[in-house]
């Protein structure tokens, strides 16, 4: 099972810096300019948090086109299983950035996202093991 953790708030464009750590396997993720349609359907786009080779940093829409900016092989070591990781997202119009431990992961630009509305929002797992943590929260509206 699993569900979100967000903000009342819309946030367009904005620069979030997050520290997380993954403590065992399993997907999670930084909804953006995302809302919750029915129970856990969710429309908008997710920042990945995953383990090593599963594309942290990368972007994906949820109940859309899918994988829409994967992360290259030479960048999937930049996570740190099981330590302290920072992510940083950065919206601005049509254009999204996203950093994982100060290295630049993907630079997307893209009209659906630019025209998006939504709400900031952890995906919350409970069971199976998968465990993340998250601290550190730091939200500049732009």
């Amino acid at each position: 099972d699993y569900g979100y953790l967000g903000t009342r708030k819309y946030y367009d464009d904005f620069d979030l810096s997050v520290d997380f750590k993954q403590v065992s396997d399993g997907n999670s993720g930084i909804f953006i300019r995302s809302y919750i349609k029915t129970g856990v359907i969710i429309s908008g786009w997710q920042v990945e948090v995953a383990p090593p080779g599963h594309h942290t940093g990368g972007i994906y829409e949820s109940y859309g086109r899918g994988w829409i900016a994967l992360i290259p092989d030479d960048k999937q070591s930049i996570l740190k299983m099981g330590e302290w990781n920072t992510m940083r997202i950065k919206t601005q119009g049509d254009v999204i950035t996203t950093w994982l431990n100060g290295e630049e992961m993907t630079v997307l630009k893209d009209e659906k996202i630019g025209q998006g509305k939504g709400r900031i929002l952890l995906q919350i797992h409970d069971g199976g093991g998968i465990k993340v943590c998250w601290k550190n929260f730091i939200l500049k509206e732009l």
